[in-house]
């Protein structure tokens, strides 16, 4: 049984940063892609960023050169350190984990909300 908790969320200035954090329990994790997603009030789910077993990295456009994801796997844990902050970046960002090269996310985490303030 996998299970994704995520921490760290809270509520910053913009130009601020947050630190995200999802613990992972289930050793296929090690075995697994992982990732952020973010919903915002009124939108659809967007992909942030992502991060492989091999810790290739990508992001969306929107959070580049802004984020930065990272993951531990001797501790199963996955990071977004999130820097200058937006008020469009708040949302409730969801840690994912294993997928199939086109297939959905198998695990989800329960979200965390960021709320950035100006």
């Amino acid at each position: 049984q996998v299970q994704l908790v995520e921490s760290g969320g809270g509520s910053v200035q913009a130009g601020g940063s947050l630190k995200l954090a999802c613990t992972a329990s289930g050793r296929m994790i090690r075995e697994c892609g992982m990732g952020w997603y973010r919903q915002a009030p009124g939108k659809e789910r967007e992909l942030v960023s992502t991060i492989s077993v091999t810790k290739t990295t990508t992001y969306a456009d929107f959070v580049k050169g802004r984020f930065t994801i990272s993951r531990d796997n001797g501790q199963m844990t996955l990071y977004l350190q999130m820097n200058s902050l937006r008020t469009e970046d708040t949302a409730v960002y969801y840690c994912v984990a294993c997928r199939e090269p086109t297939g959905p996310w198998a695990y989800w985490g329960q979200g965390t909300q960021v709320t950035v303030s100006s």
